[in-house]
């Protein structure tokens, strides 16, 4: 299996990140379930329940979610830790509210489950059996400790202690089943998703060798017949410089070089691809590779090399990873499109981090879609100017998700934002007023001289001829 098909493997992990607005609107929905059923409690069947702290611990779930929503972009993805605290603390208030309403006594105890199986969906083994054993330690804790549910005339609000016993054993039952069948399911899915993923990968590289031997196999064909010809004018040669060994000597070095044409074209496809040389370059070098496909699409892209942070530190060289080419490039591609003129790359680094900032003079992002910008699948309606800017594109977000997806798997953070500023007219704002993108790694990720990532400099294989 290829460094590449783990990648994909390896990837199923960044795919069970939940976005936060998932969440934030999955406890908005709970929030607004736990208000109607504590008002209905209270107004329709008159039950005697402390509101006052009830409103405080739902009050918690509000404040957690508007902090998020302010603080934290719309599309971001929560990782292994987040998405456990997260799904922690829905499970602590729902058992705080079911404490003051009756613990197991209270018809909405079921609920405990949802945060168990969102945590058998999306998390690992062990944050599983983490909640899972929070949830019952939960439930039984509620069976003895609870505060009363009382009618209005005052009366105890009960079901009798073996219908208790069997909410416990039915919750704990649920709790455990629940989480094995939902894991189960989950990992077969991904486990399907990975096998052909791991095939397309397959078939595509397949496909590329297949096109590259038959370009080889061409250039061998048309080769084929001049030296043939060479080899037989020759031999020819040869026979007839008996007399003249010098000569003699230099027609079979003519014909052994012919051989060796013959035996190069038909190696080269296996060797040319183990270069050891090309699995690393400067940064600059990889950024220009990248920026190859754009420069001769009408927009001047401007480089600008050697910002270190310390004086005179040298450029760095970086591995020369396919995702990470292809991840620029679709970011320089999207800053051509929608710059007016000019396109600016600037390199920094420092003995931490190498970034990577792209700038445009165009129009810059969307201001409604800035807290989204990195998500696939986004049909927006398209105004006239955008039409003009760049006719026939009926662009989904795409681009920009393959290159986020595929930078932040080489280790990178990437941000976004508007270099226009909205309160100066059009022609008083700087020349870099377009889209800005920022791509940031942690230097040991791609640095190609760090002991982790270092390639081993012995020599290339030997062609076999």
């Amino acid at each position: 299996m290829t460094d590449m098909e783990l990648g994909v493997l390896k990837g199923r992990e960044r795919g069970n990140w939940v976005r936060l607005r998932t969440i934030i609107l999955l406890r908005w929905g709970a929030v607004c379930g736990q208000l109607i059923a504590l008002f209905v409690a209270q107004q329709a069947y008159s039950l005697q329940i402390q509101m006052g702290l009830c409103l405080l611990v739902v009050s918690v779930s509000v404040m957690g979610n508007l902090i998020a929503m302010f603080i934290f972009p719309e599309n971001k993805r929560l990782s292994e830790t987040e998405n456990l605290l997260m799904v922690l603390f829905d499970l602590l208030q729902l058992s705080l509210l079911l404490y003051l309403t009756g613990g197991l006594h209270n018809p909405f105890y079921i609920l405990i489950l949802g945060p168990v199986t969102v945590s058998a969906l999306v998390l690992t083994l062990r944050s599983t059996v983490f909640l899972g054993i929070t949830a019952i330690l939960a439930v039984t804790l509620l069976a003895e400790f609870h505060l009363p549910l009382l009618t209005e005339q005052g009366f105890l609000l009960r079901v009798p202690d073996i219908f208790v016993f069997g909410n416990w054993v039915a919750i704990t039952i649920a709790v455990v089943f629940l989480s094995i069948y939902s894991r189960r399911v989950t990992q077969e899915m991904h486990s399907m998703s990975d096998a052909l993923q791991a095939t397309q990968m397959a078939l595509a590289r397949e496909q590329k060798l297949t096109d590259l031997g038959g370009v080889v196999a061409a250039a061998a064909h048309e080769l084929g017949t001049p030296l043939a010809t060479i080899k037989l004018t020759s031999a020819e040669l040869i026979e007839e410089l008996n007399a003249f060994p010098e000569l003699q000597d230099d027609a079979k070095l003519i014909r052994d070089q012919a051989n060796r044409c013959r035996d190069i074209l038909q190696s080269m496809g296996r060797a040319g691809k183990d270069d050891l040389m090309l699995r690393q370059a400067p940064l600059g070098t990889v950024i220009r590779e990248a920026a190859a496909p754009h420069l001769n699409r009408g927009k001047e892209i401007h480089f600008k090399d050697g910002q270190s942070v310390e004086d005179g530190q040298n450029q760095p060289l970086v591995l020369r990873r396919p995702d990470l080419v292809h991840g620029l490039r679709n970011l320089l591609q999207n800053g051509v499109d929608f710059a007016r003129a000019n396109v600016w790359v600037e390199t920094t680094w420092d003995d931490d981090t190498v970034s990577v900032r792209i700038m445009d003079d165009g129009l810059g992002y969307p201001s409604n879609i800035m807290g989204r910008i990195g998500d696939p699948f986004m049909r927006l309606r398209r105004s006239g100017q955008d039409r003009a800017q760049r006719p026939g594109y009926e662009g989904m977000g795409l681009g920009l998700f393959i290159a986020k997806t595929l930078l932040e798997r080489s280790g990178a953070e990437l941000s976004f934002a508007n270099g226009r500023d909205p309160y100066l007219a059009t022609t008083e704002q700087p020349q870099k007023c377009g889209a800005i993108v920022e791509v940031v790694w942690p230097r040991a990720k791609i640095d190609a001289q760090n002991a982790a990532n270092s390639v081993p400099m012995r020599k290339n294989k030997r062609l076999e001829i």
